[in-house]
């Protein structure tokens, strides 16, 4: 089968899981290009094609281009129908978009500010514990939710995995690698019975690799 396109991605990057998951499980190939950060992405070519200069991007044999991970991955997807990625009709599709949107926006969005201030990427090391802890007391809101849902059902739309099944599980290896050590993840019972339920499915195991989670959320050293 010919390549659909060519993907610039890592692949511990949890958008570049969703694509590879998604081609995977579709029975699509992808042609997934060398990627170097500050010279693959800074190089004229890849510029003149991306000139945001991030990655994961697409481009189709066709010449489309596309970035962002979810928006790439729901394309790979839609070139395989039988894959019922999207579900079974235009609501199942909604319900994928709707818990895309969700576990990147309101799960994710707050692991990555988290890092962000534990790591002192802001401006001058700034690091506050009240926002640490605000921030993640509206990702516990919305890890409750999710856990509520997934009391009532093995798959988040259908009775197999979607595409919302692949995002979900991406962005909750992160949590568990950021957020929450082994007494969090122990309140969230039925999202990791999710997670290792599709991260171990054996089309996409490879691509997700090792949980590697943590044993307590990251945190700032003591002395900083």
């Amino acid at each position: 089968m010919a390549p659909i396109g060519s993907l610039w991605g890592v692949s511990y990057q949890r958008q570049t899981k969703y694509i590879l998951s998604t081609a995977a499980i579709a029975g699509l190939e992808l042609d997934v290009k060398p990627f170097e950060f500050g010279v693959t992405n800074r190089s004229p070519e890849f510029m003149s094609k991306f000139p945001l200069a991030k990655i994961p991007v697409f481009e189709g044999e066709d010449g489309f281009t596309l970035l962002e991970g979810a928006s790439i991955a729901r394309y790979v997807a839609s070139l395989a129908p039988e894959s019922r990625l999207l579900g079974n009709s235009i609501k199942d599709a909604a319900l994928v978009d709707q818990w895309i949107h969700f576990a990147e926006h309101e799960i994710n969005m707050y692991s990555d500010y988290i890092w962000q201030m534990v790591k002192r990427f802001f401006p001058e090391n700034a690091y506050s514990e009240s926002v640490h802890k605000t921030i993640f007391e509206r990702q516990e809101r919305s890890l409750k939710f999710l856990e509520q849902n997934l009391s009532v059902r093995e798959f988040l739309v259908t009775d197999e995995i979607t595409l919302a099944d692949i995002v979900i599980a991406a962005v909750i290896q992160r949590t568990g690698r950021v957020t929450l050590g082994a007494a969090e993840r122990a309140v969230y019972p039925n999202v990791f019975a999710h997670y290792a339920r599709v991260a171990g499915d054996p089309r996409i195991r490879d691509i997700f690799g090792a949980a590697e989670f943590v044993e307590v959320p990251l945190a700032p050293k003591k002395d900083e």
